[in-house]
């Protein structure tokens, strides 16, 4: 009977120590799989000029093969973050993790998997085309033919133009200049500051058209713009505002997100349209969009009949009005306002 009970002690304990064991190997694995599909993690970043606080303790994570966009204002922080990214500045307080790097004690690692374009075109104005290209490449101890086939539909475009100079591109043949000699090296991680600020709509276009079929090759992509349409070409946007993250989501569920009736509203003399709109007793918001206002209201019960009204009794002519879905734009306006 001893023995029996002896066994089935022994029996039991061994069991217990096998499920222990499972479990922390399922968690072991469950964490490994999530840390290697992160491809970027910023904890409690802080970063200030002297007085000025350009980054206030943000955090965020990037997924591998992600095209993650910093949608804000000049001024917003936008910049800052790319270049602690980059391992070009140092964060007051907080970790910046980049491909299991650390951006501060594994610098020298980091920049060899990273591309990295920023907002002001800073190739070699005085080389050709070609030359720049064949440079970048030397640095990363590679040559263009070696992976051609990452850049030629971007190069392809330019390479009319080889031997030109740089400094004599015009702005979208820059964009796509620069951005070729940050993609030469086959980086694993692609961060672009402001990339088509300064650029005619047709590159623009060209170009997140570009940043789409990079995507489809598994590169990490981190985009930063101040245009509030590009955001829509994201997989996921962050709103960022003075040096705050207001929201993290993709661009539908942001937009789902507002809350409130929007009407888009035009009339002959747009200006004197946004000074009557927001002296109307009923306006919450008021902000021009192009020819149009988008107005939300405070009272809801309002009906479009007596707005028009309103605006055609305080002289307005040739009143239009109707309900509209809110853009990237109207949401990030309305944060700021709850702000």
């Amino acid at each position: 009977m001893l023995r029996f009970l002896f066994h089935r002690f022994a029996y039991l304990f061994i069991s217990v120590k096998i499920s222990k064991t499972n479990l922390l190997l399922l968690d072991f694995i469950e964490n490994t799989h999530m840390y290697t599909h992160i491809s970027i993690k910023a904890s409690n970043i802080t970063k200030r000029y002297g007085e000025k606080t350009a980054l206030d303790d943000i955090s965020f994570d990037v997924s591998k093969g992600e095209l993650f966009g910093f949608i804000g204002p000049d001024g917003a922080g936008k910049t800052t973050l790319f270049r602690i990214i980059t391992s070009l500045l140092i964060p007051d307080s907080g970790t910046m993790i980049v491909e299991g790097h650390d951006t501060v004690k594994d610098y020298r690692k980091l920049r060899k998997i990273l591309g990295y374009m920023p907002g002001r075109f800073s190739l070699y104005q005085d080389l050709t085309v070609e030359e720049n290209l064949r440079f970048f490449a030397g640095i990363f101890k590679t040559t263009p033919e070696a992976n051609y086939d990452l850049v030629k539909d971007i190069y392809s475009h330019i390479e009319p133009f080889k031997n030109r100079k740089a400094g004599k591109l015009s702005g979208g043949m820059k964009q796509k200049l620069a951005l070729s000699c940050a993609l030469i090296h086959k980086p694993g991680v692609l961060i672009l500051d402001e990339p088509t600020t300064g650029v005619d709509a047709v590159s623009r276009i060209e170009f997140w058209e570009m940043l789409a079929k990079l995507k489809q090759s598994g590169i990490t992509i981190v985009v930063s713009t101040p245009y509030m349409d590009e955001a829509s070409r994201c997989d996921r946007v962050a709103l960022i505002q003075n040096g705050n993250i207001m929201s993290i989501d993709t661009p539908v569920a942001i937009r789902s997100n507002y809350d409130r009736d929007l009407w888009a509203v035009k009339a002959d003399d747009v200006y004197r349209l946004l000074c009557d709109l927001r002296q109307y007793k009923a306006t919450r918001t008021a902000f021009p969009f192009g020819e149009h206002i988008h107005v939300s209201l405070t009272d809801e019960s309002v009906k479009q009949d007596d707005i028009v009204s309103y605006l055609q009794s305080t002289g307005n002519s040739n009143v239009q009005i109707s309900k509209i879905e809110p853009s990237i734009e109207d949401c990030f306006m309305e944060m700021m306002k709850k702000e």
